[in-house]
């Protein structure tokens, strides 16, 4: 298997919940654990979760975990600077890396079969960005071959690594993913998915 590298994005303050959405419990497990969980799984290489707000509250679930922990100090400024100090520390422990996946630590349906199945797709389709799809858009979770390393680093502001897949749409393998468009950014997002 190739060897890729993990970022689950776990920085933002959670504003329009109301409390950190890292830490809301889904059967027995916070959704960041369940998310650290099915990427470790996986074994394909380190894996790095980025924190920011509500950092001191949500590292204590990492700890147990093989998972790295990077502090974004810049988390304020978007999406795109998480995904900046992850790939910058996966590359710093592990400069041979073939592929990175980036993960939202809110899709509560993410599991290691998927990541499985998209690893797959990313040795045996040529493709360079292996991305899900889910009501009619693709999306997160996604995987990026080294050759969109420096892109992934000159992301800006709120612009998450979703802005490549529209930017190279010829460079795309997309998996299917209904449960995908399932997250949790509400009370009533988090109410629903505890009646499924």
């Amino acid at each position: 298997m190739q060897l890729l590298g993990t970022i689950i994005l776990a920085a933002g303050a959670s504003t329009r919940l109301g409390q950190a959405k890292q830490q809301l419990v889904f059967q027995g497990q916070t959704l960041l654990q369940h998310t650290l969980q099915a990427a470790l799984a996986l074994q394909a290489g380190p894996a790095v979760v980025v924190v920011g707000a509500n950092a001191p509250a949500i590292i204590p679930d990492i700890s147990t975990s093989n998972a790295l922990v990077v502090h974004n100090p810049l988390w304020q400024e978007g999406m795109a600077s998480s995904i900046k100090a992850g790939v910058t520390h996966l590359l710093s422990v592990s400069p041979d890396l073939e592929g990175i996946l980036v993960l939202l630590c809110d899709q509560p349906f993410v599991s290691t079969p998927l990541l499985q199945e998209m690893a797959t797709a990313f040795q045996c389709s040529g493709q360079k960005i292996i991305a899900c799809s889910y009501q009619g858009t693709v999306g997160a979770p996604v995987l990026f071959s080294q050759h969109f390393f420096p892109a992934l680093r000159q992301l800006n502001g709120q612009e998450g690594a979703k802005k490549l897949l529209s930017q190279y749409p010829a460079d795309v393998a997309v998996i299917p993913f209904p449960l995908g468009g399932i997250d949790i950014d509400t009370l009533e997002d988090y109410q629903r998915l505890l009646q499924l």
